[in-house]
């Protein structure tokens, strides 16, 4: 939980040119009560002094100076709150609500007087949020929450959280501003996609791959030292005598199944925008397949168009499987809750990443094509790798007809390259799609087609 306070100055400080121009302030937040009582009191000492009333300049005195004890008393105490805020989850996904616990300490001795919280958050997550704490004692703490959605991608500020404190007898109201804010992060929406094989990959941890051979012979033996915990029946005696240490056979080294999801993300490759638009299902699409694919073991890497890839991820991609496979997942989420499109107008760049090496199964989710850059697509594929496509027409997604005949085109290149390929409708499930990719690899009928869950 983040926490601060008003004002970074303790109680009981010296007073300074800065905490002058902080009394000058508090001034200013005089209330119409306190201007009223202020006003009448000025006037009832300068009648009482022309009239030579000395009982009137003392109630003429005592109404003056009570809004301005008011503005002093609230002025020395305003140091004396602190407040925190904690999210609940910190991570969402689109369409999903968050919890933001707000808390508020009275780490004074006296007790603080009306408490108006407001804390500032952006209009795609819904009202600004305020609340009315009647009076919290000294050592007291109130708490507070309020609920937030967003139906965009993105990482979204919350606060800095204000602050209104006004005294007992209303007579002054200062507004004060936290320094503290955290960030909301909405990453896309993911879909359980169901356990298929596809041609080319590999359902899991080093299975389908090829493994480096643990011995080919006593004279190819590339022993390493012993470790603690290691087989005793494994020990090479051969080379624990030459080296005079005690030496084991290497264990059977297998490869990970890898996989890398391509997402296009030149603007140029769709129309119109919005979250049930085409650009969102292939982000959402890219994230389902990422997730799905770490929780199965495999090494996934994000790659698009431009040739990015995540920042933090290794030479092979983030590895599946493991303890660590939430925080991989986190970070693939994070980056995908704030990809948008680029100005590139081609798949160049991607395709020469993909030339380099880290084979494997290739998922590709597509915006529209051209002649050339399906033919480039189609080069992208490795031999011996899987490679699935999933095309979105954005034509079809604005106006919700058939698909277009150029895209039939594309898939027909595609298809006759190696790749999976599919048209994908305005509603279309990624599961259903996924399933028939890892069975006969046929188009699935447009009445199979539905919503997100």
């Amino acid at each position: 939980m983040s926490s601060a306070a008003p004002h970074p100055r303790a109680a009981g400080a010296p007073d300074d040119d800065g905490d002058r121009g902080s009394l000058r302030a508090a001034l200013a937040g005089l209330t119409t009560r306190g201007r009223s009582f202020l006003a009448a009191g000025v006037a009832a000492a300068v009648c009482a002094f022309v009239l030579g009333q000395t009982d009137l300049l003392r109630v003429g005195l005592l109404i003056a100076v009570l809004p301005l004890v008011c503005v002093v008393v609230l002025h020395r105490t305003r140091h004396r709150v602190a407040a925190g805020r904690r999210l609940s989850p910190q991570r969402v996904e689109t369409a999903t609500e968050a919890r933001v616990h707000l808390r508020m300490d009275n780490v004074s001795r006296l007790p603080t007087g009306l408490l108006m919280l407001q804390d500032h958050v952006p209009y795609m997550l819904g009202p600004r949020p305020r609340f009315v704490l009647d009076r919290v004692e000294p050592g007291g703490r109130r708490e507070v929450s309020y609920r937030v959605r967003s139906d965009l991608r993105g990482r979204f500020p919350l606060g800095p959280l204000q602050l209104r404190l006004t005294d007992p007898f209303g007579m002054c109201e200062l507004t004060r501003s936290f320094s503290a804010y955290d960030t909301l992060i909405v990453v896309p929406r993911t879909e359980p996609l169901p356990a298929v094989t596809l041609t080319g990959g590999s359902s899991g941890y080093g299975e389908g791959q090829q493994r480096a051979l643990a011995l080919a012979g006593d004279d190819d033996i590339i022993p390493r030292a012993y470790r603690h915990g290691d087989d005793l029946r494994r020990v090479h005696w051969r080379s624990t005598a030459r080296y005079g240490e005690l030496m084991v056979r290497r264990e059977e080294q297998p490869q990970r199944a890898r996989c890398t999801v391509l997402l296009d993300t030149r603007e140029t490759g769709y129309e119109g925008g919005g979250p049930d638009s085409a650009w969102e299902w292939a982000v959402s699409g890219a994230a389902s397949v990422l997730t799905h694919m770490l929780e199965r073991g495999y090494a996934v890497r994000l790659l698009t168009d431009t040739g990015s890839t995540v920042p933090g991820e290794g030479a092979e991609g983030f590895a599946g499987g493991g303890h660590d496979t939430a925080e991989a997942a986190g970070l693939l989420m994070d980056t995908l809750a704030v990809v948008d499109h680029s100005e590139g107008a081609g798949l160049s760049r991607a395709s020469d990443v993909l030339r380099g090496g880290h084979e494997g199964l290739l998922v590709a989710f597509l915006g529209d094509l051209d002649e050339e850059q399906a033919a480039l697509v189609a080069r992208m594929r490795h031999r011996g790798g899987g490679a699935v496509a999933f095309l979105l027409d954005s034509g079809t997604w604005l106006t919700g007809g058939a698909v277009a005949g150029a895209v039939d085109d594309r898939l027909r290149v595609l298809r006759e390259a190696g790749w999976q390929a599919f048209a994908v409708r305005p509603g279309a499930r990624l599961g259903e799609l996924w399933q028939h990719a890892g069975g006969a690899g046929a188009q699935p009928a447009a009445d199979t087609y539905g919503g997100w869950s």
